[in-house]
């Protein structure tokens, strides 16, 4: 016997208020990008809902490298750019 688990994204509306003249702006410039308002505004809030996340990677990232040792030999300016 086969079981079958369908899952789905449930989409909320939300409603936002702003002058006609900046969406009629956006819509032509989402158009000109291949893409629509709906789909810019949901890429953002994606994007902004993430930040916090992407913000404390970041950090660990330099928590870990703050310890590398850099102290190694110094290269002079024509060293590091001579073609080997």
């Amino acid at each position: 016997m086969y079981a079958f688990v369908y899952t789905t994204h449930m989409l909320r509306n939300i409603t936002f208020s702003v002058d006609e003249a900046i969406i009629a702006q956006a819509r032509e410039a989402a158009k000109v990008e291949g893409t629509t308002l709906n789909e810019l505004v949901r890429d953002w809030i994606r994007s902004y809902a993430g930040k916090n996340e992407r913000r404390q990677k970041m950090e660990h990232a330099f928590e870990i490298l703050k310890d590398l040792d850099t102290s190694g030999p110094k290269m002079t300016r024509d060293e590091m750019n001579e073609r080997r």
